[in-house]
């Protein structure tokens, strides 16, 4: 895909959605930290649903804490894999509070050293509670990056790179929300709605129909 289709693409983008964000329901970098870790494997509906409580009744990370093991799983039982959530939620909130005053770092490098944050979840925080233009490559985000030919890729590191390198500078900061939104509701993994596609006579997927 040429620099013409793609800066037409995010203009795109941005007309239709001037200032996307994410799905989560937080109100502080510490919460959004929390609702993407348990975010894995989960629907955004799913851990809004178990945080309404949980933020309710714990807030920061000494309060976290204070539910214990069993606290903190009871309010996050309905979501996968929650006792591994919990686990590393409960290191992470320990880790703050020992090394960075209860803050959430903002570098890539001290969030990846927190449990159960991987480049993604850094990427997220970066972005979304800091803004930064860094770009966290989901299976949406693959999945539209390498359908529509905007940025190609073996895996979510090189698609990563990619988006970074090819998307205009000026739609960097949001384009990993764009993305998501785009890849969720339009571009979807088993049947992309290529009819109500803002973008389908841009996009390069072999197989899309508009008719």
């Amino acid at each position: 895909m040429n620099a013409t289709k793609r800066e037409e693409i995010f203009r795109r983008f941005a007309n239709a959605k001037p200032s996307p964000t994410t799905e989560l329901i937080y109100s502080s970098p510490f919460q959004l930290l929390v609702a993407v870790i348990l975010s894995a494997q989960a629907t955004d509906k799913s851990v809004n649903l178990a945080t309404k409580f949980l933020f309710k009744k714990a807030r920061t990370p000494d309060k976290i804490l204070a539910l214990g093991q069993a606290g903190l799983e009871h309010h996050i039982k309905s979501i996968g894999l929650f006792r591994t959530k919990a686990k590393h939620i409960l290191a992470t909130c320990q880790l703050l509070l020992d090394e960075h005053h209860g803050d959430i770092p903002q570098t890539r490098e001290e969030l990846e050293k927190l449990p159960g944050v991987g480049r993604k979840t850094a990427n997220v925080i970066l972005n979304t509670a800091f803004g930064q233009a860094t770009i966290a490559v989901d299976t949406h985000i693959f999945r539209v990056a390498n359908r529509t030919g905007i940025a190609p890729g073996r895996n979510v590191l090189e698609v990563e790179l990619k988006l970074q390198k090819f998307i205009p500078a000026n739609f960097k900061l949001n384009a990993h929300h764009w993305l998501i939104l785009h890849g969720r509701y339009v571009c979807k993994a088993r049947k992309p709605e290529c009819k109500k596609c803002l973008i389908s006579d841009l996009c390069e997927y072999p197989a899309k129909s508009i008719f």
